[in-house]
């Protein structure tokens, strides 16, 4: 199938999968009143975790990704039939439970030296240090951004929603150190901004970013990364040898193995579980995972240092590797969304 068919394949699975979820939750509407609505028989497919995407074939030729949480035979059930109505193009993967990347277990020390990420304080700043909201534990500074606002000559951390603000009682003015709170940067001297704006995210209704800035203070940065400069994106086509670097596990190699997934559930300590849609999965070329806890909010770039995505969550097991998936947001989506772009080198006064 060439993306279009698959798109619209995609769109009727969805829909034929969350009407067995409804015949397979019957038992579950007792004592509601008129029965199951279709939001509701929506969330009967969210809760076994069942996400549908797009994965490469080859030759310009797309099938369709099948994802499910390990342990819960309502999924198996469904996905089993799912992955009938699919056939041969079935690509059907099983995962773990899907967190936020900061929440993904141990934050073991990073490595230190200059061309990695690290728990370390940093100045000047580059990407993949540890930085975060003064309440938060620890995540990853991943790019350097600035604003399209007349006037606007600051430039700004990027990061994830739950290492820059980290929960709804969080504020714009609240304080984000570099390194981040579990790494010690607890010192006056480790302020390097302020929380600006972040991503709302919604339980009612699907995310497709989890993702915030900070505006810095006159602090020294740099815009080098381990390729180079990034200063340019792309939408992720499936297939891509990416990498990224990050405060925990610093560079580390993937492969894009599906994209556009709809459905992908994460869950949150503070928010609960959050549906996204629209993601980037990736499995890892490494011996270890792609990411640990720790690495939320870093850039994920492909071989020619052309940004795709802004990493947020894993699973600790899944994929074909049994090493975990990790996911991303379309980086072009965080940036529309946050009406920001990459920063280039003429565009930051303080470097």
């Amino acid at each position: 199938m060439d993306r279009d068919e698959a798109r619209k394949m995609k769109e009727q699975l969805t829909a034929f999968a969350r009407e067995l979820a409804e015949r397979h939750g019957t038992t579950a509407t007792q004592g509601s009143p008129g029965g199951r609505t279709h939001a509701a028989a929506a969330d009967v497919v969210r809760a076994p975790t069942l996400a549908l995407g797009l994965v490469p074939q080859g030759d310009g030729e797309f099938g369709i990704a099948v994802r499910y949480r390990l342990g819960v035979p309502r999924a198996r059930s469904i996905v089993r039939k799912v992955s009938a109505e699919i056939g041969p193009g079935a690509d059907v993967r099983r995962t773990g439970r899907i967190r936020p990347v900061s929440e993904l277990g141990p934050r073991p020390p990073a490595p230190t030296s200059q061309a990695d990420g690290d728990t370390d304080r940093r100045r000047p700043l580059r990407p993949g240090v540890s930085i975060g909201h003064v309440g938060v534990t620890a995540g990853t500074l991943g790019a350097f951004v600035t604003r399209a606002v007349p006037g606007d000559g600051h430039l700004y951390a990027l990061s994830n929603y739950h290492v820059l603000a980290g929960s709804p009682e969080a504020r714009p003015g609240d304080v984000v150190l570099q390194p981040g709170p579990a790494d010690g940067g607890l010192a006056p001297g480790d302020r390097i901004g302020e929380l600006t704006q972040v991503v709302d995210l919604d339980s009612a209704e699907p995310s497709y970013t989890d993702a915030a800035i900070a505006r810095l203070d006159r602090v020294p940065i740099s815009l080098d990364y381990p390729v180079g400069r990034v200063v340019k994106t792309a939408r992720a086509l499936g297939g891509e040898i990416v990498g990224k670097v990050g405060r925990t596990t610093a560079i580390t190699r993937g492969r894009v193995t599906a994209i556009e997934l709809d459905d992908v559930i994460v869950g949150y300590e503070d928010l609960g579980a959050l549906s996204f849609d629209d993601q980037i999965e990736i499995e890892s070329l490494d011996d270890g995972p792609f990411s640990r806890g720790g690495d939320s909010g870093a850039l994920v770039y492909r071989e020619d240092g052309v940004a795709v995505g802004l990493l947020f969550a894993g699973s600790e097991s899944g994929g074909r590797s049994g090493k975990g998936l990790t996911y991303a947001n379309p980086i072009d989506q965080v940036l529309d969304i946050l009406e920001v772009e990459l920063a280039r080198e003429q565009t930051h006064p303080f470097g």
